[in-house]
């Protein structure tokens, strides 16, 4: 039984990011290895994490709900620091994947990677370029969907092997340094899929009105907002305007969160600045299947 790695996440009925997570952390790192908080106590939840570890909590919508999140999901890495290596912690759309060309899989990397550090992977935004892409989702993700957009938003600090604190939504920690290896990646789903896209939405915006309030008094990203929304389909159909890129060359972009890596003000955080690039890239061969 490893004890090199560990991955934690929450969910709430996203029964279609949770088996792309499960396929990927499930078979890398082991079942009995992924921590799995169960907000709500889903059915489907439950069913689709079976051999994991399920932490049911109560499901009530509430203001604080990010806040909450937050405080649950340190005291959780924290703990399971104590047990394992490193600890991979974030939403159920995000994946850290090691780049192929490195010849090693997750687990294999992070047993030979050094500890006492958090590690920050380069975020890349798996968009679903309907105008190119009209194959349905059936399985792995990565072979319908091939283009990603950079994502420094979601450059996350998000392998722990270190004491710290991790800031609301995973941005930001109070780990003094910056690792961002050059063959680390962290791929968000969220626009992967314009079918899914529409109706996580469509769940998302019905708890924040079943809430109520404004973005301005409830601790939840904008995002859930009906308001924030805009149309879904000229979403999508705007990712055929990003700047095609040659080439999956990222070196450049590292260069440049290590640069400008700073004390996030007074806050005890740190932070680079995450400067919105409006590229696209086309996934090479080797990252098919992977998720």
């Amino acid at each position: 039984m490893q004890s090199t790695a560990a991955a934690v996440t929450m969910v709430r009925d996203d029964a279609f990011f949770l088996k792309a997570w499960l396929r990927y952390y499930g078979t890398r790192l082991g079942r009995e290895n992924c921590y799995i908080i169960n907000h709500g106590r889903g059915g489907e939840v439950s069913d689709l994490a079976s051999g994991c570890n399920v932490i049911g909590i109560p499901g009530d919508p509430h203001k604080n709900f990010d806040m909450k999140r937050w405080r649950l999901l340190n005291g959780l890495v924290a703990g399971l620091r104590s047990y394992y290596d490193h600890v991979i912690v974030g939403d159920v759309d995000e994946l850290v994947v090691v780049d192929p060309v490195h010849g090693l899989d997750l687990l294999d990397y992070l047993a030979q990677s050094p500890i006492r550090r958090v590690l920050t992977p380069v975020g890349l935004e798996v968009i679903h370029r309907i105008d190119v892409e009209p194959e349905a989702i059936t399985d792995t993700i990565l072979g319908p969907r091939r283009h990603v957009r950079l994502a420094p938003h979601y450059s996350k600090p998000c392998v722990v092997s270190l004491g710290t604190k991790i800031a609301r939504g995973g941005h930001f920690t109070q780990a003094s340094k910056l690792f961002a290896p050059e063959e680390l990646y962290l791929f968000h789903l969220k626009f992967c899929d314009f079918p899914n896209y529409v109706e996580t939405m469509n769940q998302r915006n019905a708890v924040t009105q079943s809430i109520g309030g404004t973005v301005k008094d409830i601790s939840i990203g904008r995002h859930w907002f009906a308001e924030a929304r805009g149309e879904d389909r000229a979403v999508f159909d705007a990712f055929a305007d990003l700047q095609m890129q040659d080439g999956f060359d990222l070196g450049w972009l590292r260069k440049g969160m290590h640069a400008s890596w700073k004390a996030r003000g007074d806050t005890g955080f740190y932070q680079f600045d995450r400067k919105d690039h409006d590229l696209q890239y086309v996934l090479p061969d080797r990252f098919i299947g992977l998720f």
